[in-house]
């Protein structure tokens, strides 16, 4: 099965390289000017999408952007972030995370090992993005069954998508945090070389020291616990406050890319390299004859990258479009003697071919096909997981009706993987092999009601394999001191939903809700056992049903117009419940949380003053505590003096200003690593 997917991917590759080349006509200057497209098949406007979705770009990117892809889309609706450290923090989509999340480069994606477990840093630098789009709900299942809770897309340009006007772009960006010493630049030029060739390249280096929190450094619960201690170094424990030991970065990365753009298609390639070094946060020990680990995990990944696109003129198709890409990573993870304990391995190769049908009368849609491959390997004395294959090969359709004031969408994809695990004496594991079937099915309508106000509904039938971490597991796992066990008898999980949406935009005012509703079958958790296994709690993967709830609401209305200016109000609220049949609510499902803002907006300046709130969570499973809700004020101002288009941007924050105590309860270390406290950040971007 791997060599026929390696010719499939071979055969995309070749059949889709054009002979002649074209630009996006929708992607003429930067992306934050560009109209609100989002990842679907179907590039469209967020307006006409059944589903929950954010797009992150413009000045609203650059004050948001943090050491970690899963900070810096924290504040969207429906997005949370597992928080193990300021560098290792992966999105989490509706209380879903690790594999039910696609993260993607510009639709392909990362070749990293973060999904299989929480302390490894997704390999996508946030200070290389111009824009990133967020698809919650199982709506992005045409990106493969990993994408059950939703899909993360960061667009670059990389590989160029313009012929700059100008003859030569560049776009260059640095920052300064106080709460982690943190500074980071990031510059990227694009060149015409005449003749439709663009040439880009691109570096960023970013350095932290250790993150300042607000409050103490452990959750009330073991300070307590400490204090009661009658070892005098564990109740000293109890009065740590301040800076989160082991937790300063350092990363580089460096990429360069070239582009033919004509006037039917184009083709291009890139190629990076990241490096970066980071600490895990101590989870302290309470018992005295156990020590705290404090490991560091060094990154390198090389990746490569092809995209392509062919616009026929006539005929049933308007674009053929490829993208591929081959990814090489490796991560050590370090003891804090300076041995490497664990070294991770992870080669992968994907490849996705779309074929967009060109509109006839009310009837669009788009079909494909997509394989991927990866090969993971865990080396080392603490090794959890035997060396293992994943192929997976699927095709997929989404058509599209439009009736005017009624817009249909029926969609469905068929995906064949197969999981295999080589056998292992270190882990006492033979060797297996699982295959599996899945469908995706969806189908839904949006109807405009009156003038700006659209309800829609979307069923979908939802199918995910098992990881090869989930079902082949059997060892220790040093950065989260656990000894995690799979089931390799685990069937495919399963999903029947359904999301309801409103869409208003009238006068000042844009309204969007929705509410969602999921029905699992053979959800795949992890819970402790109450074992101990080389000195490490037992931590097994299980399967049960499990019901999946909630809502995300954003809002924004125009308060008033000064001048060339006006004050806009905004506010996002979202809850989501996740309850596994037998046991209770579900592990590391985030609370309640609203976040209001008022912003001033002109074309030199823009003000923003903000508080999120964010309640406490007590519906918790057996293994976790209680915690604590927090209230956060954060402000902004950015002075454009040339106005949004401008060559010149100046910024600062300031981010939890009362330095407040805060923990994400997502976070496996909620209860030993609080978030940064106050932040004064100061930035700048230039571009010419």
């Amino acid at each position: 099965m791997k060599t026929s997917l390696s010719a499939i991917a071979i055969l995309l590759a070749t059949t889709a390289v054009p002979a002649h080349a074209q630009g996006d006509d929708q992607q003429h200057g930067d992306h934050a000017d560009a109209p609100e497209i989002v990842i679907t098949a179907l590039q469209r406007n967020r307006d006409d999408l059944l589903s929950g979705t954010s797009v992150l770009s413009g000045s609203d990117l650059a004050a948001s952007r943090a050491t970690s892809l899963g900070d810096t889309l924290a504040k969207l609706p429906g997005v949370t972030a597992t928080s193990f450290g300021p560098a290792a923090s992966r999105p989490i989509l509706r209380g879903l995370q690790a594999d039910r999340i696609r993260v993607l480069i510009d639709g392909i994606g990362s070749f990293d090992a973060s999904s299989s477990s929480v302390d490894h840093a997704v390999s996508i630098n946030p200070l290389t993005a111009e824009r990133i789009e967020v698809l919650r709900g199982p709506s992005a299942l045409l990106y493969g069954s990993s994408a059950i809770g939703g899909v993360v897309s960061v667009v670059d340009n990389r590989i160029p998508r313009r012929v700059p006007e100008e003859g030569v772009h560049v776009h260059a960006d640095a920052d300064y945090g106080s709460a982690a010493e943190e500074r980071r630049a990031a510059a990227a030029g694009d060149v015409a070389l005449g003749g439709g060739f663009v040439a880009h390249v691109d570096g960023s280096w970013s350095k932290s020291d250790d993150l300042r929190t607000g409050g103490y450094l452990l959750s009330r619960a073991l300070r307590e616990e400490a204090a009661a201690s009658s070892n005098a170094e564990i109740r000293e424990l109890a009065d740590l406050k301040g800076k989160l030991p082991n937790t300063a970065t350092k990363a580089t990365e460096a990429a360069f890319g070239v582009a033919y753009i004509g006037s039917g298609g184009n083709i291009g390639i890139s190629a990076s390299r990241l490096d970066n070094r980071y600490g895990v946060p101590i989870r302290f020990s309470l018992d005295p004859d156990v020590e705290a680990e404090a490991p560091t995990l060094d990154v390198r990944q090389y990746r490569f990258d092809l995209r392509a696109e062919i616009t026929p003129a006539s005929g049933f198709l308007d674009a053929i479009r490829l993208r591929a890409g081959h990814g090489d990573y490796r991560h050590f993870e370090i003891e804090d003697t300076g041995d490497i304990a664990t070294r991770f391995y992870n080669k992968g190769i994907e490849g996705r071919l779309e074929f967009s049908q060109r509109r006839q009368g009310a009837w669009s849609g788009a079909f494909g096909a997509q394989v991927v491959t990866r090969d993971f390997r865990v080396v080392g004395e603490e090794a959890f997981l035997p060396p293992t294959s994943t192929e997976q090969a699927g095709v997929f359709t989404v058509q599209n009706f439009d009736f005017g004031r009624l817009r249909a969408e029926i969609g469905g994809r068929y995906e064949h993987s197969k999981v295999q695990a080589k056998a292992s004496d270190q882990l006492g594991t033979p060797q297996a092999e699982r295959s599996f079937d899945t469908f995706t099915a969806s189908i839904g309508g949006l109807y405009e009601v009156v003038d700006g106000v659209r309800l829609g509904v979307n069923l979908t039938h939802s199918e995910r394999a098992p990881t090869a971490e989930e079902l082949f597991a059997n060892g220790p796992h040093l950065a989260t001191q656990a000894f995690e066990v799979g089931d390799p008898g685990f069937g495919k999980e399963k999903s029947n939903g359904v999301e309801g949406l409103i869409r208003a935009r009238f006068g000042r005012a844009n309204i969007e809700i929705s509410a969602y509703y999921n029905d699992f079958s053979n959800f795949i958790y992890q819970t402790p056992t109450g074992d101990l296994e080389d000195d490490l709690p037992v931590y097994a993967f299980a399967s049960a049903g499990a019901r999946q709830y909630g809502f995300e609401a954003e809002a924004n209305v125009t308060l008033a117009e000064l001048g060339a200016g006006k004050i806009v109000g905004d506010a996002v609220m979202d809850l989501v419940r996740v309850k596994i049949d037998g046991l209770g609510p579900a592990p590391f499902i985030p609370p309640f949380r609203v976040l209001g803002g008022l912003e001033y907006q002109s074309d030199p300046i823009v003000g923003r003053i903000e508080v999120e709130r964010v309640a406490k969570q007590d519906r918790i499973a057996a293994f976790e505590t209680v915690t604590p809700g927090y209230t956060m004020a954060n402000a902004r101002i950015e002075w454009r003096p040339k106005g949004p288009d401008g060559f010149l941007s100046l910024r600062l924050a300031a981010n939890n200003i009362f330095d407040v105590e805060a923990r994400r309860h997502s976070s496996f270390l909620a209860d030993y690593a609080p978030l940064a406290g106050r932040d004064i950040r100061i930035g700048a971007s230039i571009r010419f």
